[in-house]
């Protein structure tokens, strides 16, 4: 009797052994199937609400950086279309004001190469007009003292535009560089003479575009 008993003891305890790692291990697949997953961060918070929460603020901040990054890009992009339509607008003026310069100034200097000693008095209108009222004193003298010498030549001559070119520009005074075709004829001369006559014109823009100065081949060329 008391063998037989003993033998039975191990047999029992070995059995309730497994039936403990059986349940042991239940018990921990249960807790996997059941538990939050190893790697998600918001793991320990166990309020389903408050989980959706912060995910919809992290979504929030996102799409907010997003926003303003776009904003600031934009903005940006704007400054810089609005500086450089500015720029543009500036090279455009300053294209027009130079041309207009040139302009003006290589029709002054066609009409006051063309001359006929027959009408100088046309002459002399065309040799002012647009001249500030200094320039007019100064440009009314020197006619006066030309005819003296045109009439007794029978002096006529006919001009015709070659190139202006602005030489400088500031503070609204333009220095034009023009260059006329000219032929002239004289009691002197059996056939005309052909000759390029060259004009140094001062503009003032701030001064309804008057001619403040005009110069010849001196002024043009420089000293020597």
């Amino acid at each position: 009797m008391n063998s037989t008993i003993d033998t039975q003891k191990p047999a029992a305890t070995e059995t309730d052994a497994a039936q403990s790692q059986a349940d042991d291990s239940t018990g921990e697949r249960a807790a996997d199937s059941t538990g939050a997953r190893t790697d998600d961060p918001y793991a320990d918070i166990k309020s389903p609400r408050l989980r959706r929460s912060i995910n919809i603020g992290i979504r929030s901040l996102v799409v907010g950086a997003v926003i303003a990054i776009s904003l600031g890009a934009a903005t940006t992009l704007a400054w810089l279309y609005i500086g450089a339509q500015h720029q543009l607008h500036a090279q455009a003026d300053e294209a027009a004001e130079t041309a207009h310069a040139e302009r003006l100034a290589l029709d002054y200097a066609v009409n006051a190469a063309s001359m006929n000693f027959k009408d100088l008095q046309a002459w002399k209108v065309a040799l002012v007009a647009g001249t500030s009222p200094e320039l007019n004193d100064k440009l009314t003298d020197a006619a006066a003292s030309m005819e003296q010498i045109m009439v007794p030549l029978q002096w006529t001559s006919t001009a015709e535009p070659l190139v202006a070119k602005v030489r400088s520009h500031a503070d609204g005074t333009f220095v034009v560089d023009c260059f006329v075709s000219v032929q002239t004829k004289t009691v002197q001369a059996a056939e005309p003479l052909q000759s390029t006559a060259t004009y140094s014109i001062t503009i003032d823009s701030n001064n309804a575009w008057q001619i403040t100065d005009v110069g010849g081949v001196g002024k043009v060329v420089g000293p020597k």
